[in-house]
């Protein structure tokens, strides 16, 4: 893809790491990710993890891919990453690593400084979202190096195919990153109707995605009744920042859902009006699917 990374795409490597729900055919020139609804918890994992079963699904975008899954029905592939967010980030690089989580010096090409490592969330997090850290023990590098080549690795293959085929076809691609964030990420609303916004949209401002692209996902989003907010706290991660190069004919925007709308933040469990926020999602991927894209699309 251009100057974007692309490896050779193995689809025999996914085996169960990473799902691709392929539409039936492809009619749209957008491309649906989730990279954190996972929960494939391997048991090696959870044994070598000092918390129990419900605290490490605490940093889970949860049943986010079901919010999403109705997109193949529109012509759009969506992906997932079936491993949790906890054992293998892929919304970061592929080896933002905390050095004091490990029992020997780290290989210098380690990206030990970012933000996201010192925040103790990097590709390989040491602590759940809640703040409690994940392991008892200091952890061997070459298995987390075989951990981030069997997993993160095929991930991102798997999603620059999918942008790079959806380019090809229709000369641009649309991604759209899924997300889910704890209801008080954004503060409370004046209306004190909810907790926090509903809808947090990243284009990295304005960087990895065309405005009139934004603009149009906010306000549809706005028409179903959903409180909208661009970019703060969340600008995009590394999925968007990556792949968004409008110049290259890629857009990406990152969508945070407030976990409030359809789940239970301490049980993990779905509230009765999931139905809902699913029913009005297909609506909003219905509308996008729809979309003229001439005019808005700069090539």
């Amino acid at each position: 893809m251009d100057d974007l990374t692309k490896a050779e795409f193995d689809a025999s490597a996914l085996d169960g790491k990473v799902e691709i729900t392929p539409p039936k055919a492809r009619r749209v020139p957008l491309v649906f990710a989730s990279p954190h609804s996972g929960n494939d918890y391997p048991p090696e994992f959870l044994a070598a993890s000092r918390l129990d079963a419900l605290a490490i699904r605490r940093s889970e975008d949860s049943y986010v891919d079901e919010v999403f899954a109705a997109a193949p029905d529109y012509g759009a592939p969506l992906i997932k990453a079936c491993f949790p967010r906890a054992f293998v980030d892929p919304n970061r690089q592929d080896f933002e690593l905390d050095p004091e989580m490990f029992d020997g010096p780290l290989p210098g090409f380690v990206n030990t400084t970012s933000a996201r490592v010192k925040a103790g969330l990097g590709t390989i997090a040491r602590i759940v979202a809640d703040g409690e850290n994940i392991y008892r023990d200091k952890l061997d590098f070459g298995e987390i190096q075989q951990r981030i080549r069997d997993h993160y690795h095929p991930y991102h293959q798997a999603l620059a195919h999918l942008i790079d085929e959806t380019r090809e076809q229709f000369g641009f691609c649309l991604l759209i990153d899924c997300h889910s964030m704890p209801s008080g990420a954004t503060g409370p609303v004046l209306s004190g109707a909810s907790p926090g916004v509903d809808v947090v949209l990243g284009d990295n401002l304005g960087r990895a995605s065309g405005p009139a692209l934004s603009g149009l996902i906010g306000d549809e989003l706005g028409r179903l009744g959903f409180s909208v907010r661009h970019n703060r706290p969340y600008a995009g991660g590394y999925t968007v920042r990556h792949y968004g190069k409008p110049g290259l004919r890629v857009h990406g925007v990152q969508i945070e859902l407030n976990r409030a709308l359809y789940m239970d933040e301490k049980s993990l469990e779905r509230l009765p009006c999931f139905g809902d926020l699913t029913a009005r999602m297909e609506e909003f991927i219905d509308t996008l699917a729809g979309t003229a894209w001439d005019g808005l699309i700069a090539f």
